[in-house]
């Protein structure tokens, strides 16, 4: 393993704690997920255009607006399914996730906290995907 990975979990950890843990970024986080496409009722009048100027496509990933500090525009990440929120279909999506670069191109709306938004070409898989945890796992940070 390069170097050493950093595994905070923000769900159980304080948030300034967590920040204070890190001595820098992070390279390993677990946070709770959920599954946003490109449609009006869940996005802004231009659904198909992420808050970085990107056009939607699997591999775009949103961040809580709290979570831009450790995890700016441009940073590319990878992604491994712990389940639900409940525990249940760990790795269900891992198949899905194992190929793709995810790249932090989005941001969600002001109310959400510690929290990530994994972009859908359709509802139903969005559905399917609900509210999980994953693990995100930092491949780099913007220049």
């Amino acid at each position: 393993m390069r170097g050493l990975l950093l595994a905070i979990s923000l769900l159980a950890v304080p948030w300034p704690q967590a920040l204070a843990q890190s001595a820098g970024k992070p390279k390993v986080l677990i946070l709770e997920a959920t599954a946003y496409t490109s449609s009006v009722r869940e996005t802004d009048s231009t659904p198909h255009i992420t808050a970085t100027g990107a056009r939607t496509r699997l591999g775009i990933l949103a961040v809580s607006r709290d979570l831009l500090e450790i995890l700016p525009f441009g940073t590319k990440v990878r992604l491994k399914d712990l389940g639900t929120i409940y525990g249940r279909g760990k790795g269900q999506f891992d198949a899905l996730f194992k190929d793709i670069v995810f790249v932090v191109a989005d941001v969600m709306n002001a109310r959400w906290r510690k929290k990530v938004d994994i972009w859908f070409p359709d509802r139903a898989t969005a559905l399917r995907f609900g509210r999980r945890k994953v693990q995100l796992e930092v491949v780099a940070y913007p220049e």
